[in-house]
């Protein structure tokens, strides 16, 4: 997935983080204010808030849209991706963000976040280009681990098989092979996959948490609100 997503984040970042942008001539005002809507929509959707004393952890930042969001929110954020080079342009996009660890993650775990640090976690538009459930319903596990008891995480998956399937036409195909299209809609790690939410209320269940909500079942932008239970050790 790393060599993928490095080659998106050359070929145009803002647009693989947000693909209703256009091509190649992303509306930055609109791509960062899009981060402060989300945040608000989920929070206010579930009730949740990020407090000045939270530690925050983000899976899957791209090039920081939620996470200047969330520093300016939090104490402290945990922003980790499977992508050196979208890495590379969040540091440079955000450098005002001092209270951000930026970590470069292994694509399958949270390795490198410690147990029971944060009191939110926030995931949107990421589990759904993971290729197989599986890697996300291990992810499900690896936040109840990192997360406090009591802490909450506001996840986004798919929960429409019929999204994941290929059906790029050839015009489009040979659109991305001239550079007038993105390129890798047909790969693995753009397709992905989706899941099924009694798999993600089990997996949630191994690492201590509740599925609180659960907002838009059975579509691709599927909400999951998650807590730690309060006197959870895992």
């Amino acid at each position: 997935m790393r060599a993928f997503w490095d080659a998106r984040a050359r070929e145009d970042a803002f647009y693989f983080v947000d693909n209703r942008l256009r091509y190649r001539d992303p509306d930055l005002d609109e791509f960062w204010a899009g981060g402060q809507e989300v945040m608000d929509i989920l929070c206010g959707e579930f009730g949740v808030a990020v407090e000045a004393s939270d530690t925050a952890i983000e899976i899957g930042c791209g090039v920081g849209r939620i996470t200047r969001v969330l520093a300016g929110r939090a104490s402290r954020v945990v922003a980790l991706d499977v992508s050196d080079q979208m890495l590379r342009r969040a540091r440079a996009l955000n450098p005002d963000c001092d209270n951000v660890q930026w970590l470069l993650g292994d694509g399958a775990s949270l390795t490198g976040v410690d147990d029971a640090c944060g009191d939110v976690l926030v995931s949107q538009v990421v589990f759904q280009h993971i290729p197989h459930p599986s890697i996300t319903l291990g992810y499900v596990r690896e936040i109840g681990r990192v997360l406090k008891p009591g802490g909450w995480a506001v996840i986004q998956v798919s929960n429409d098989p019929a999204t994941h399937r290929p059906r790029t036409p050839l015009h489009r195909r040979l659109r991305a092979l001239a550079g007038l299209a993105p390129l890798g809609s047909g790969h693995p790690a753009w397709l992905g996959s989706s899941v099924d939410l009694g798999d993600v209320a089990a997996a949630a269940g191994d690492g201590g948490l509740d599925v609180e909500r659960v907002w838009g079942e059975g579509a691709q932008f599927c909400q999951l609100l998650l807590r730690k239970g309060p006197g959870s050790a895992r």
